[in-house]
């Protein structure tokens, strides 16, 4: 079986702070890290590897020179290889354009792999722009069927099995290769890198396909010219005081309670 993980290099939101003058995000000194989770996704295509050796993991990334990081930490974890897409043409892609890209991406790796990728693995968002559009995106261009929401994904002969998140619970649901799935948090936390792979990870190199790769590529379909979103402004949301709990003995005096105040504030 071969999987394809799509990964992103996030800024740790944990570390992020805004500028209380210009209500900007402070980039500097905030340190990137593997969007949360792709590494769930990277994790359930381990776990099927697990049962499977022979199953083959390429990782995918789009973005800066420096998201080569993000990509040998996965080699270190569980990917056999892994290719970096960049360059300046695709600065500015909005999800539209960038699951277009990436779309074609996969295309041209499996051309160079020399296999065709039985499932493409996502995350369900990425924790700096929360979209959960990108995933869904590439499935649509591709062509392939999709499940979002996966918590793990078992193999099958002609499918997976993939466990869901749902309102009510979990569903389990079969979709036939090739496909896309995407993945929200499980219940277990992704495995750590060994010391041998992770040495071995340093020393990898990771090619990097530019768009003069993509001989074919639409470029009305790329960067700033083909996002059809586009940014008005962006604000820090106003911090408001907490609420009250009214909780009187019944929920007659918990009304009259509620009545007095509103009018007190002069709201009724």
């Amino acid at each position: 079986m071969n999987i394809l993980v799509c990964v992103k290099q996030v800024p740790d939101t944990t570390e992020i702070k805004i500028d209380p003058v210009k209500n900007t995000l402070i980039r500097e000194g905030v340190p990137s890290i593997v969007n949360p989770f792709d590494g769930y996704a990277l994790e359930a295509a381990a776990r099927i590897k697990d049962k499977d050796p022979s199953t083959r993991i390429v990782v995918l990334s789009m973005g800066p020179e420096q998201a080569k990081a993000a990509l040998k930490e996965c080699l270190a974890i569980a990917a056999d290889s892994a290719y970096l897409v960049s360059d300046r043409a695709f600065g500015g892609s909005d999800t539209l354009a960038t699951s277009y890209i990436i779309s074609q991406s996969i295309r041209l790796v499996e051309e160079k792999e020399g296999v065709k990728f039985d499932a493409i693995f996502c995350g369900k968002q990425a924790i700096d722009g929360d979209t959960a559009q990108v995933g869904p995106e590439v499935a649509e261009w591709l062509g392939y069927p999709q499940v979002t929401y996966g918590l793990e994904a078992e193999a099958a002969e002609d499918g997976l099995k993939v466990r869901t998140e749902a309102e009510d619970g979990v569903e389990i649901i079969g979709i036939q290769y090739p496909c896309v799935v995407t993945f929200t948090k499980p219940a277990w936390d992704p495995r750590y890198p060994t010391i041998k792979r992770k040495m071995a990870a340093n020393r990898a190199q990771i090619p990097t396909l530019t768009a003069a790769d993509f001989p074919a590529i639409d470029t009305a379909r790329i960067g700033l010219k083909g996002s059809p979103t586009h940014v008005k402004k962006t604000f820090v949301p106003q911090k408001k005081s907490g609420g009250i709990k009214i909780k009187e003995e019944t929920n007659e005096e918990s009304a009259l309670k509620l009545i007095a105040l509103l009018s007190e504030a002069h709201v009724i």
